[in-house]
């Protein structure tokens, strides 16, 4: 069953969407905040992509597809779910740079992926880490209800070796804005 909003719907990954994902996976403004694996070539996309763990409570993996356009542009996911005690930790990204800022594409999918994991997987809280220079992700993820608990110190390699602090963030279920 989709998600959706009034910009996007979330949905499985298909394999077929490789050949999308395959070229964010190269672009630096995707990568810059993100631990990378080494260069991955399409085919190697598409069978992580054929290959790809059905969605489980511990691990959920949507695609971000614009509705309008019926397109994919992302990929959030909420992993490592606990049902003892209702935690999983977020991730999310935009691949598609038309769609990256402004347009209020991520932030919709983020709501919608919190409402899915308070409502649908009985979450009690999400969590997410965050590079501190990234203060459009930060900004983004403050304004749907996500606060600051704790800094991990020089935790994060950049693509050049510098070392950046990362943020825990958290939003426990009640706290989803809208």
């Amino acid at each position: 069953m989709p998600l959706e909003g009034e910009l996007v719907r979330l949905r499985a990954l298909e394999p077929e969407d490789a050949d999308r994902i395959h070229p964010w996976l190269g672009d630096p403004e995707v990568s810059r905040w993100m631990t990378n694996d080494h260069p991955l070539s399409l085919a190697q996309v598409r069978k992580r992509c054929e290959d790809r763990a059905v969605n489980t409570y511990e691990k959920v993996v949507l695609g971000i597809e614009a509705k309008a356009e019926r397109k994919l542009i992302g990929v959030i996911d909420l992993r490592d779910a606990q049902p003892e005690v209702g935690e999983a930790e977020l991730d999310v990204y935009i691949g598609d740079a038309e769609y990256r800022q402004g347009g209020g594409y991520g932030t919709e999918a983020l709501r919608l992926m919190c409402r899915y994991g308070f409502n649908n997987m009985r979450l009690h809280q999400i969590t997410l880490w965050v590079v501190a220079e990234n203060e459009v992700a930060r900004h983004v993820y403050r304004k749907v209800g996500f606060v600051e608990e704790g800094r991990h110190r020089e935790s994060f390699v950049g693509e050049n070796g510098e070392r950046h602090d990362m943020i825990l963030m958290s939003m426990l279920k009640g706290e989803l804005t809208w």
